[in-house]
């Protein structure tokens, strides 16, 4: 699941495994918060978005005083093995509405995932449903990009170079990081993170990790990560700012959930990145999105059936939409009556 572009009206997006990984899905909520990080170091395409805060529940006593036997930083580890464990074990797909607010606009998305990617198609912008125009335009968009070759196979090598830069990533993660506990709330457990200062970056990505003050949020009982949230403590500078550096103050908040039993899937992201590379590039990452209503589909669906599924959603919303105009129109029509 990947923060939008907001470049077009009627815009879609392929994302097509490589075909060594096909079957093989990247860790979802380690996946987005990895794009988030290689978005912010690699391009500043994206504009001003329109955020919301996360209020955290009300929490219980401190978790170590519960489970003093497990160190922070082993619990930590082995929810990172167990997220990357059981997400390279899921081959499942899923459709399911993304709402996405980027420079004050507002867009709702429908996105079917498929053993060669997924698709997505736009439903409605800042409330109001789609003109026939962009309908029109996004069928011939994803028509399109379905019958695209040489688009696919370049997604196919930016995707596996994702797939396994984040899986490098992540295993450093207990490493890069010094853990404490923090409060337990129902079956997830709080873990406060700063940068560990013994630890000796590797990457850009790596160096932005690195850091980084925050929490996570850890069911212990699943070995799952639930939410991650992060802020960089000091500026960032790659090559001592020779090649550009990201602002003291940025951060991120990505929280997943178990959409079905065994399942997990990232439900929330947010991202508030500012900085500049190469001198020239001002980087504005910043984009709120909520993902609902996700259903399972089968785990052999093609990029065309994604397709021809986002045609049937899309029927039959409009039929939904028309029958709902129509019971308005009634009830417009009986308070007359009425009077």
């Amino acid at each position: 699941m990947q923060p939008a572009k907001a470049k077009d009206k009627a815009k879609i997006n392929v994302k097509v495994n490589d075909a060594n990984s096909r079957g093989r899905r990247k860790p979802m909520l380690l996946a987005t918060l990895s794009t988030i990080v290689l978005s912010a170091v690699r391009s500043p395409r994206r504009a001003s978005a329109v955020l919301a805060s996360f209020v955290l529940l009300l929490s219980a006593p401190l978790y170590s005083q519960a489970n003093p036997d497990v160190s922070a930083s082993e619990l930590l580890r082995r929810a990172v093995n167990g997220e990357l464990k059981a997400q390279s074990e899921d081959h499942s797909h899923w459709i399911y509405r993304v709402k996405s607010t980027v420079a004050g606009r507002e867009e709702v998305k429908l996105v079917v995932e498929s053993k060669d990617g997924e698709l997505d198609r736009l439903e409605s912008v800042n409330g109001s449903p789609i003109t026939a125009e962009q309908e029109l335009r996004e069928q011939q968009r994803i028509q399109n990009l379905v019958h695209s070759p040489e688009r696919q196979k370049k997604r196919q090598r930016a995707q596996s170079e994702d797939a396994e830069q984040t899986e490098r990533m992540f295993k450093v993660l207990p490493d890069a990081l010094t853990v404490r506990y923090g409060e337990r709330n129902g079956d997830l457990v709080q873990l406060l993170f700063e940068p560990n200062p013994h630890f000796h970056a590797w990457s850009r990505e790596a160096i932005v990790f690195h850091e980084m003050e925050g929490q996570i949020w850890v069911n212990p009982r699943e070995n799952r990560l639930a939410e991650i949230q992060g802020r960089l403590v000091r500026t960032v500078k790659f090559a001592g700012g020779l090649l550009g550096h990201l602002d003291k103050g940025g951060e991120f908040n990505v929280r997943q959930a178990e959409v079905a039993p065994g399942h997990w899937e990232v439900t929330m992201l947010h991202v508030n990145m500012h900085g500049k590379i190469l001198f020239l590039k001002t980087i504005s990452e910043q984009q709120h999105e909520v993902r609902t209503d996700y259903r399972q589909v089968p785990s052999d669906l093609t990029l065309a059936q994604a397709a021809e599924e986002l045609v049937k959603e899309s029927a039959l919303k409009s039929a939904q939409g028309g029958e709902h105009r129509a019971a308005k129109r009634g009830d417009v029509v009986i308070a007359v009556r009425k009077h």
